[in-house]
């Protein structure tokens, strides 16, 4: 068997601790910054070595510098998920400034020698990059949401049942124009009209924008404030609908970006042809699992996603199966939404997940809810990784029958 040097390396903001070992002793022991000085001084030392393999922890945008190092230096690298490596080395972090943690990731790179990281091809990593950027914004858009909510039952709460959405253009436009009901209280319903027509980014018909007159002018005519028209809380509502309609159309040219380069890839067009995948959530997929092509079989791509199975067995005492969730807990999103979406959209095609789904819930032990659609979900990824190989699109009178 091939003999390797190991280097561990114990990542943290803006420097790192190294300890290079070959075989079972330590060549050299030492801290460098993530500088182009402290790369140079971390490449010098591991160019004396033999066939290295670098062992870090995925600590986040923090251990991006080192990936980014090894892949520019085309060095064998593992990266290693911090739970799975806590699991099986219970003693490596005791504290996060702990000197010896380098040497524990090496020697865990020893004991437990791990398949090599496979970076993803440049295609794959921006959309992996754009599908983070819309979740960021999707967290965003929450929290503004809720903090216009908080400012607007002070204000004008009744703008609320306006709209179906509240998070819609329209809608924030007419509460960044009438934040209090004072502000409705002084137009007559045709200058209100005229005011909605010119001043909302989505065009409305005539008879539209005069039934949105007439709501206005009713719940303002009802409405007891809790603030007045000149208080620091109008201006708030102003600041947050404002903030909102701007990540709503910033949201929107990712998407567009996000569709536009996963309809590049082969894969795009088998995902779609799931019932209940549509554009975004294939490429949102694919941007969290990368090529699965590279995934020799599906448990291995459940480990990766988060899960898998999680037994416990100790004498008499059985603990009740669950999933591991080590894995990416954005794609398990995702899959959990693209199930759920599935259910939903039971009437536009015959879909043999959904069949599953039922025939888990109304069996003679029938599963709970989310019991129910994790397993869809591993059935989901089974289907997506065998039809991607295959280069075969979603036939129902095929999966129905053929598995099960």
């Amino acid at each position: 068997m091939e003999q390797h040097d190991v280097i561990g390396i114990d990542v943290s903001m803006g420097k790192s601790s190294c300890a290079i070992y070959h075989q079972d002793h330590c060549l050299y022991d030492f801290t460098f910054t993530h500088t182009i000085t402290g790369f140079k001084t971390l490449f010098s030392r591991i160019s004396l070595t033999t066939n290295p393999i670098v062992y870090f922890e995925s600590t986040g945008v923090y251990s991006r510098p080192v990936r980014t190092f090894c892949e520019n230096n085309r060095l064998a690298y593992v990266e290693v998920n911090p739970l799975a490596l806590h699991f099986q080395m219970s003693t490596l972090r005791r504290l996060k400034t702990d000197r010896n943690d380098a040497h524990k990731i090496a020697q865990y790179g020893i004991q437990y020698p791990q398949a090599l990281s496979q970076p993803f091809t440049p295609a794959y990593g921006k959309i992996r990059e754009l599908t983070r950027f819309h979740a960021q914004i999707e967290m965003d858009i929450k929290d503004k949401r809720m903090r216009l909510h908080n400012a607007l039952q002070q204000t004008f709460p009744e703008l609320e049942h306006l709209f179906a959405s509240r998070v819609s253009k329209l809608a924030l436009n007419v509460i960044e124009l009438m934040p209090h009901p004072d502000f409705v209280r002084s137009l007559s319903q045709t200058k209100l009209k005229n005011i909605l027509s010119k001043n909302t980014d989505k065009k409305l018909s005539k008879a539209k924008t005069l039934r949105r007159a007439q709501e206005l002018v009713h719940f303002a005519s009802i409405s007891y404030p809790a603030a007045n028209r000149n208080s620091i809380q109008v201006d708030e509502v102003r600041y947050y609908a404002r903030r909102l309609i701007n990540l709503i159309q910033e949201k929107e040219k990712l998407v567009k970006q996000l569709k536009n380069l996963a309809q590049t890839l082969p894969e795009f067009e088998i995902m779609t042809s799931f019932p209940g995948i549509g554009d975004q959530t294939a490429a949102e997929l694919i941007g969290e699992l990368g090529n699965i092509r590279r995934f020799t079989n599906n448990r291995k791509l459940n480990a990766y996603i988060g899960i898998d199975l999680n037994r416990y067995q100790s004498g008499t005492y059985t603990r009740p199966d669950h999933i591991n969730k080590r894995g990416n807990a954005h794609a398990r999103s995702i899959l959990f939404f693209t199930i759920g979406n599935m259910i939903r959209q039971q009437a536009a095609a015959p879909n043999h997940i959904v069949d599953y789904y039922y025939r888990l819930k109304k069996g003679p032990h029938p599963k709970r809810d989310k019991v129910a659609k994790v397993a869809c979900m591993n059935k989901t990824i089974k289907c997506l990784l065998v039809m991607i190989k295959a280069n075969q699109r979603y036939d129902y009178s095929y999966h129905g029958l053929k598995v099960q």
